[in-house]
């Protein structure tokens, strides 16, 4: 559960740089590469140091913790406190049908890929309504993203730079219910080692940037991102006793 001080610091500063990446690259005109660098940051934002925020693993205090969540996330046009009343309710619910941030696993691949474009509006709207705290935060972050959203268009006869960084990272964003809630998930099994699937490979190590650990994160939430594949190693033993099943991707 430890970091290292360079560990915790190169994380928060990533999906920065990632912004600060395209917007370069975008201003030279290179668009491929600035597109990569749009996706980099929704891969190491939502996925990676957000997720971290999320579920405070990063040592921070807890006001520095909410105000690097909200601002990762709002670069994004995303609320990062709906983020985490979803996501900490995912935790406790799953695979419950009141989870809406994994509703996608109860359905089919063309659901969760048609679940995309509406998928950050009803988790914002589901947090309005039922999050235990943070409803001011929630409410801010959704009218601030908004106006960014608005901004970006305003100024897009001057330059298509912001507009085309909103499409970007809101297509990004499509993803998720595919991603995070249809393919890590069974809502049909029968205990936590089988609700949730145990990736392994190199090909899918190196595509995913080690994040396949979704079912060890679920065991214990508390790590952070970094340490996943060494709480994994440490987890082979008892889940191959328990007959988790490993799925791969190539090898």
């Amino acid at each position: 559960m430890r970091l290292a001080p360079r560990q915790r610091w190169f994380a928060i500063g990533l999906p920065f740089a990632c912004v600060v990446a395209f917007a370069l690259l975008a201003c030279a005109g290179w668009w491929v590469a600035a597109g990569l660098a749009a996706a980099a940051y929704t891969f190491y934002s939502y996925g990676s140091t957000s997720h971290d925020l999320v579920h405070n693993n990063l040592g921070l205090p807890h006001g520095l913790n909410g105000f690097l969540l909200s601002l990762i996330e709002l670069v994004g046009l995303r609320s990062g406190h709906a983020y985490r009343a979803a996501h900490l309710h995912h935790h406790a619910r799953f695979p419950k049908t009141d989870d809406v941030e994994a509703a996608a696993a109860h359905g089919s691949l063309i659901g969760a890929l048609l679940d995309g474009p509406l998928h950050q509006a009803r988790v914002w709207w589901w947090a309005v309504r039922h999050a235990r705290r943070d409803r001011g935060w929630i409410i801010m972050e959704g009218v601030a993203s908004s106006m960014l959203l608005a901004a970006a268009v305003a100024v897009s006869p001057i330059t298509p730079i912001p507009i085309v960084y909103a499409t970007l990272v809101i297509l990004g964003s499509w993803t998720f219910p595919l991603i995070t809630s249809y393919l890590p998930h069974n809502p049909n099994g029968k205990n936590a080692l089988t609700q949730t699937l145990r990736f392994r490979g190199k090909v899918a190590g190196f595509v995913f940037r080690q994040h396949l650990y979704h079912l060890e994160h679920h065991l214990y939430p508390a790590v952070p991102h970094q340490r996943w594949a060494d709480l994994a190693h440490r987890l082979n033993p008892y889940l191959d006793r328990r007959g988790a099943r490993a799925i791969y991707f190539g090898f």
